[in-house]
């Protein structure tokens, strides 16, 4: 199995408006490190996973809707809890319809995220296009 991973950076706010959540109750701005691994069990005819380049513009383009946003007034996470799971979710999700319609894209064996919230927490979420 190969796999290939970009990483970008994002700001957010939201609220967690559950007893388990404590202080993250409140609003408040969190920051994320966004890694995205893409995985295949064979190289393409260009022995590469997925163009890094094209890679890396997905992912700033999935970004891009959730940076600098207020996620309790985003409208796909309407009546949802943000939390760093839900969020890599999303973003797996999000990754993996703008590569639906790619070659390569439908060769892909599984898409990873991992959000990191800080160097000592972060949370994955593993899409498999087959399920």
């Amino acid at each position: 199995m190969f796999s290939m991973t970009v990483r970008r950076h994002f700001m957010i706010a939201h609220s967690l408006p559950r007893e388990a959540f404590g202080p993250a109750q409140a609003l408040h701005g969190a920051t994320f490190v966004a890694e995205v691994t893409f995985r295949r069990r064979a190289l393409n005819q260009d022995s590469i996973v997925l163009d890094i380049g094209a890679a890396g513009g997905i992912l700033e383009d999935v970004l891009s809707g959730l940076n600098y946003k207020n996620l309790d007034e985003h409208p796909d996470f309407e009546g949802k809890l943000s939390t760093t799971e839900a969020l890599a979710e999303f973003i797996a999700h999000a990754v993996a319809a703008r590569l639906k319609d790619d070659n390569d894209g439908r060769e892909l064996a599984g898409i990873d995220v991992t959000l990191r919230e800080n160097p000592d927490a972060w949370a994955t979420y593993a899409y498999d296009p087959s399920a």
